[in-house]
Protein backbone atom coordinates (compact mmCIF):
# COMPACT_ATOMS: atom_id res chain seq x y z
CA UNK A 1 0.00 0.00 0.00
CA UNK A 2 2.80 2.26 0.22
CA UNK A 3 2.49 3.43 -3.38
CA UNK A 4 -1.06 3.71 -3.66
CA UNK A 5 -1.15 5.64 -0.01
CA UNK A 6 1.39 8.05 -1.05
CA UNK A 7 -0.25 8.77 -4.62
CA UNK A 8 -3.20 9.52 -2.66
CA UNK A 9 -1.49 12.03 -0.47
CA UNK A 10 0.79 13.69 -2.61
CA UNK A 11 0.24 13.08 -6.49
CA UNK A 12 -0.53 16.76 -8.33
CA UNK A 13 -2.84 13.83 -10.29
CA UNK A 14 -5.07 12.46 -7.97
CA UNK A 15 -5.67 15.84 -7.00
CA UNK A 16 -6.45 16.91 -10.22
CA UNK A 17 -8.73 13.49 -11.17
CA UNK A 18 -10.69 14.36 -7.90
CA UNK A 19 -11.45 17.96 -9.18
CA UNK A 20 -12.26 16.51 -12.45
CA UNK A 21 -14.95 14.35 -11.62
CA UNK A 22 -16.32 16.60 -8.78
CA UNK A 23 -16.62 19.14 -11.64
CA UNK A 24 -18.14 17.15 -14.43
CA UNK A 25 -20.63 16.10 -11.83
CA UNK A 26 -21.47 19.67 -11.04
CA UNK A 27 -22.06 20.29 -14.97
CA UNK A 28 -24.74 17.38 -15.18
CA UNK A 29 -26.99 19.14 -11.93
CA UNK A 30 -28.59 21.54 -13.85
CA UNK A 31 -29.84 18.92 -16.62
CA UNK A 32 -30.64 16.21 -14.09
CA UNK A 33 -32.81 19.08 -12.01
CA UNK A 34 -35.04 19.45 -15.35
CA UNK A 35 -35.24 15.98 -16.42
CA UNK A 36 -38.34 14.64 -15.10
CA UNK A 37 -36.89 11.07 -16.07
CA UNK A 38 -33.76 11.29 -14.39
CA UNK A 39 -33.32 8.88 -11.47
CA UNK A 40 -29.88 7.66 -10.23
CA UNK A 41 -31.86 4.44 -8.27
CA UNK A 42 -31.73 1.46 -10.29
CA UNK A 43 -35.89 0.35 -10.82
CA UNK A 44 -35.13 -2.67 -8.32
CA UNK A 45 -34.12 -0.61 -5.75
CA UNK A 46 -37.33 1.82 -5.50
CA UNK A 47 -40.16 0.27 -3.28
CA UNK A 48 -42.42 1.57 -6.56
CA UNK A 49 -40.96 2.82 -9.49
CA UNK A 50 -43.53 5.16 -10.56
CA UNK A 51 -43.75 6.92 -7.23
CA UNK A 52 -40.41 8.98 -7.63
CA UNK A 53 -41.83 11.67 -10.01
CA UNK A 54 -42.10 15.12 -7.77
CA UNK A 55 -40.17 13.97 -4.91
CA UNK A 56 -37.29 16.65 -3.82
CA UNK A 57 -34.27 16.13 -5.11
CA UNK A 58 -31.35 14.55 -3.28
CA UNK A 59 -27.69 12.97 -3.71
CA UNK A 60 -26.38 9.96 -1.98
CA UNK A 61 -22.77 9.76 -1.26
CA UNK A 62 -20.53 7.20 0.09
CA UNK A 63 -18.00 8.96 2.96
CA UNK A 64 -14.62 7.14 3.10
CA UNK A 65 -12.59 8.11 0.19
CA UNK A 66 -15.19 9.84 -1.22
CA UNK A 67 -16.26 13.24 0.94
CA UNK A 68 -13.69 11.92 3.35
CA UNK A 69 -9.71 11.50 3.06
CA UNK A 70 -8.62 9.16 5.39
CA UNK A 71 -4.96 8.55 4.08
CA UNK A 72 -3.55 9.64 7.39
CA UNK A 73 -4.91 6.41 8.67
CA UNK A 74 -3.98 4.09 5.93
CA UNK A 75 -0.45 5.85 6.38
CA UNK A 76 -0.12 4.92 9.70
CA UNK A 77 -0.83 1.36 8.96
CA UNK A 78 1.81 1.35 6.11
CA UNK A 79 4.48 3.05 8.89
CA UNK A 80 3.19 0.32 11.35
CA UNK A 81 3.28 -2.52 9.40
CA UNK A 82 -0.24 -3.26 10.20
CA UNK A 83 -4.11 -4.06 8.90
CA UNK A 84 -7.22 -2.54 9.22
CA UNK A 85 -9.42 -3.00 12.23
CA UNK A 86 -12.23 -2.08 13.77
CA UNK A 87 -10.58 -0.59 16.87
CA UNK A 88 -7.89 1.54 15.43
CA UNK A 89 -10.38 2.49 13.01
CA UNK A 90 -12.73 3.87 15.31
CA UNK A 91 -9.91 5.37 17.25
CA UNK A 92 -8.88 7.42 14.05
CA UNK A 93 -12.83 8.24 13.68
CA UNK A 94 -12.77 9.61 17.38
CA UNK A 95 -10.47 11.81 16.52
CA UNK A 96 -12.26 14.01 13.82
CA UNK A 97 -9.39 14.73 11.94
CA UNK A 98 -10.32 13.52 8.16
CA UNK A 99 -10.10 16.24 5.30
CA UNK A 100 -12.34 16.64 2.47
CA UNK A 101 -11.15 14.79 -0.48
CA UNK A 102 -10.17 17.55 -3.30
CA UNK A 103 -13.76 18.93 -5.23
CA UNK A 104 -16.29 17.61 -2.85
CA UNK A 105 -17.01 20.64 -1.18
CA UNK A 106 -17.57 22.65 -4.66
CA UNK A 107 -19.65 20.11 -5.89
CA UNK A 108 -21.44 19.92 -2.44
CA UNK A 109 -21.80 23.80 -2.53
CA UNK A 110 -23.37 23.87 -5.92
CA UNK A 111 -25.37 21.19 -4.75
CA UNK A 112 -26.80 22.79 -1.56
CA UNK A 113 -27.24 25.93 -3.45
CA UNK A 114 -30.10 24.34 -5.70
CA UNK A 115 -31.91 22.64 -2.63
CA UNK A 116 -30.40 19.31 -3.19
CA UNK A 117 -29.61 17.46 0.00
CA UNK A 118 -27.10 15.20 0.54
CA UNK A 119 -27.29 12.04 2.02
CA UNK A 120 -24.35 9.94 3.15
CA UNK A 121 -24.91 6.12 3.10
CA UNK A 122 -21.53 4.74 4.56
CA UNK A 123 -20.41 1.53 6.02
CA UNK A 124 -18.95 3.54 8.60
CA UNK A 125 -21.47 2.25 12.15
CA UNK A 126 -24.25 3.77 13.40
CA UNK A 127 -22.13 4.37 16.92
CA UNK A 128 -19.45 6.49 14.51
CA UNK A 129 -22.42 8.69 13.59
CA UNK A 130 -21.83 11.80 16.16
CA UNK A 131 -18.13 11.77 15.62
CA UNK A 132 -18.57 11.20 11.79
CA UNK A 133 -21.22 14.03 12.24
CA UNK A 134 -18.86 16.12 13.98
CA UNK A 135 -16.18 16.20 11.32
CA UNK A 136 -18.66 17.04 8.47
CA UNK A 137 -19.48 19.95 10.16
CA UNK A 138 -16.15 21.30 11.17
CA UNK A 139 -14.90 21.19 7.51
CA UNK A 140 -18.02 23.02 7.07
CA UNK A 141 -19.43 20.23 4.84
CA UNK A 142 -23.20 20.21 4.65
CA UNK A 143 -24.78 17.83 6.88
CA UNK A 144 -29.18 19.25 6.63
CA UNK A 145 -30.23 17.19 9.17
CA UNK A 146 -28.60 14.00 11.30
CA UNK A 147 -30.61 11.62 9.72
CA UNK A 148 -28.31 12.38 6.67
CA UNK A 149 -25.91 9.84 8.07
CA UNK A 150 -27.34 6.81 6.95
CA UNK A 151 -24.89 4.00 8.64
CA UNK A 152 -24.22 0.35 8.83
CA UNK A 153 -26.72 -1.13 11.20
CA UNK A 154 -29.26 1.37 10.23
CA UNK A 155 -32.68 -0.46 10.33
CA UNK A 156 -35.16 0.37 7.29
CA UNK A 157 -38.81 -0.45 7.94
CA UNK A 158 -40.19 -3.20 5.14
CA UNK A 159 -36.62 -4.08 3.20
CA UNK A 160 -34.53 -7.24 3.85
CA UNK A 161 -30.71 -7.00 2.70
CA UNK A 162 -29.67 -9.77 1.52
CA UNK A 163 -26.25 -11.35 1.58
CA UNK A 164 -23.61 -8.81 4.06
CA UNK A 165 -24.67 -6.64 6.44
CA UNK A 166 -22.56 -4.27 4.73
CA UNK A 167 -24.71 -4.08 1.57
CA UNK A 168 -26.10 -0.83 1.10
CA UNK A 169 -29.11 -1.62 -0.98
CA UNK A 170 -31.88 -0.87 2.23
CA UNK A 171 -29.94 2.46 3.10
CA UNK A 172 -30.74 3.58 -0.61
CA UNK A 173 -34.34 2.74 -0.86
CA UNK A 174 -34.85 4.52 2.12
CA UNK A 175 -33.98 7.56 1.06
CA UNK A 176 -35.78 6.99 -2.25
CA UNK A 177 -38.87 6.53 -0.62
CA UNK A 178 -38.80 10.24 0.34
CA UNK A 179 -36.37 12.08 -2.52
CA UNK A 180 -35.91 11.54 -6.53
CA UNK A 181 -31.58 10.40 -6.26
CA UNK A 182 -29.60 13.13 -9.04
CA UNK A 183 -26.71 11.08 -8.44
CA UNK A 184 -24.75 8.85 -6.27
CA UNK A 185 -20.84 8.77 -5.71
CA UNK A 186 -19.02 6.06 -4.28
CA UNK A 187 -15.29 4.36 -4.76
CA UNK A 188 -16.40 0.40 -4.77
CA UNK A 189 -18.98 -1.01 -6.84
CA UNK A 190 -21.74 -1.73 -3.86
CA UNK A 191 -21.82 2.31 -3.07
CA UNK A 192 -23.95 2.09 -6.17
CA UNK A 193 -26.33 -0.93 -7.00
CA UNK A 194 -26.51 -4.46 -5.02
CA UNK A 195 -23.83 -7.18 -5.41
CA UNK A 196 -25.16 -10.97 -4.72
CA UNK A 197 -21.87 -11.55 -4.52
CA UNK A 198 -18.76 -10.07 -4.58
CA UNK A 199 -17.16 -12.20 -7.48
CA UNK A 200 -15.98 -11.30 -10.79
CA UNK A 201 -19.09 -12.32 -12.63
CA UNK A 202 -21.74 -10.15 -10.20
CA UNK A 203 -19.08 -7.07 -10.15
CA UNK A 204 -19.18 -7.36 -14.25
CA UNK A 205 -22.66 -7.63 -14.35
CA UNK A 206 -23.23 -4.21 -12.57
CA UNK A 207 -20.80 -2.59 -15.57
CA UNK A 208 -22.72 -4.80 -18.21
CA UNK A 209 -26.08 -3.59 -16.81
CA UNK A 210 -25.21 0.15 -15.68
CA UNK A 211 -21.86 1.13 -17.25
CA UNK A 212 -23.77 4.38 -18.87
CA UNK A 213 -24.66 6.30 -16.30
CA UNK A 214 -21.25 6.36 -14.77
CA UNK A 215 -20.34 10.05 -15.52
CA UNK A 216 -24.02 10.88 -15.40
CA UNK A 217 -26.24 9.50 -12.74
CA UNK A 218 -22.85 7.72 -10.96
CA UNK A 219 -19.63 8.89 -9.99
CA UNK A 220 -16.60 6.53 -9.14
CA UNK A 221 -13.82 7.72 -7.45
CA UNK A 222 -10.49 6.28 -7.66
CA UNK A 223 -8.82 4.69 -4.41
CA UNK A 224 -6.06 2.14 -4.65
CA UNK A 225 -5.27 1.71 -1.02
CA UNK A 226 -8.56 -0.47 -0.56
CA UNK A 227 -11.82 -1.83 -1.83
CA UNK A 228 -13.94 -4.71 -2.85
CA UNK A 229 -11.77 -5.73 -5.75
CA UNK A 230 -8.99 -6.89 -3.72
CA UNK A 231 -11.07 -9.81 -1.71
CA UNK A 232 -12.73 -10.40 -4.73
CA UNK A 233 -9.06 -11.73 -6.47
CA UNK A 234 -8.60 -14.57 -3.15
CA UNK A 235 -12.05 -16.01 -3.05
CA UNK A 236 -13.25 -13.04 0.12
CA UNK A 237 -11.34 -15.40 2.53
CA UNK A 238 -9.23 -13.07 5.06
CA UNK A 239 -8.53 -15.83 7.10
CA UNK A 240 -5.62 -16.85 4.73
CA UNK A 241 -2.36 -15.14 5.86
CA UNK A 242 -0.94 -12.14 3.98
CA UNK A 243 1.66 -13.75 2.24
CA UNK A 244 -1.14 -16.09 0.47
CA UNK A 245 -3.75 -13.47 -0.12
CA UNK A 246 -0.21 -11.72 -1.66
CA UNK A 247 -0.03 -15.29 -3.63
CA UNK A 248 -3.25 -14.87 -4.98
CA UNK A 249 -3.09 -10.87 -5.92
CA UNK A 250 0.28 -11.82 -7.82
CA UNK A 251 -1.43 -14.57 -9.54
CA UNK A 252 -4.02 -12.27 -10.66
CA UNK A 253 -1.68 -10.14 -12.52
CA UNK A 254 -2.20 -9.57 -16.08
CA UNK A 255 1.22 -10.21 -17.97
CA UNK A 256 0.48 -11.19 -21.63
CA UNK A 257 2.31 -13.87 -23.25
Amino acid sequence: NLNAVLWVQRSQEYQATLASLYRGAISQLDAALADPQWDALVPSERDNPAAWHGLPPAVILDIDETVLDNSIYQARLVRDGLEYDDGTWADWVAERKATAVPGFAEFARAASERGVTLYYVTNREQRLKDDTLANLRALGLPVAHDGVFLGNGTQVDGCEQPGSSSGKLCRRQLVGRSHRVLMQFGDQLGDFAHLPANRAGERDAVLREHGGWFGQRWWMLPNPTYGGWEPALFDNDWSLPRAGRRAAKRRALVVGD
